[in-house]
């Protein structure tokens, strides 16, 4: 029975690595949108702390501030000016972010080179 247990735990311990390095690798893709994105982060998420590690919720929100394309740079700005990242919660991000996107997608800015 206590090898059993062991086994489990070392499988626990090499898919939490896993989703570890998973999670730090993932950024959005060109064109995805924040629907998208916040899906399999969030979904990446809920994984780890079913397998037992402990992800602060400011944890998950700055790793998708640092995660998104380049086009949401100044949306990132606006949002680390005017809030305490430490008290944000996933949903205000989430809408901030939706609202953003939704705007983009009403006036298209062609990028200057």
């Amino acid at each position: 029975m206590q090898q059993k247990y062991q086994g489990s735990t070392k499988v626990k311990r090499a898919q939490l690595q896993a989703l570890r390095r998973e999670l730090e690798l993932l950024t959005m893709k060109e064109g995805e949108k924040v629907d998208t994105f916040l899906g399999i982060t969030l979904s990446m998420v809920k994984k780890m702390k079913s397998n037992g590690e402990n992800m602060e919720q400011s944890m998950v929100v700055s790793k998708i501030l640092r995660s998104l394309t380049p086009k949401y740079n100044y949306i990132v700005c606006s949002i680390e000016e005017s809030n305490d990242l430490s008290n944000l919660t996933l949903d205000e991000l989430y809408a901030s972010l939706l609202v953003h996107e939704q705007r983009m997608q009403e006036h298209p800015v062609e990028e200057q080179v």
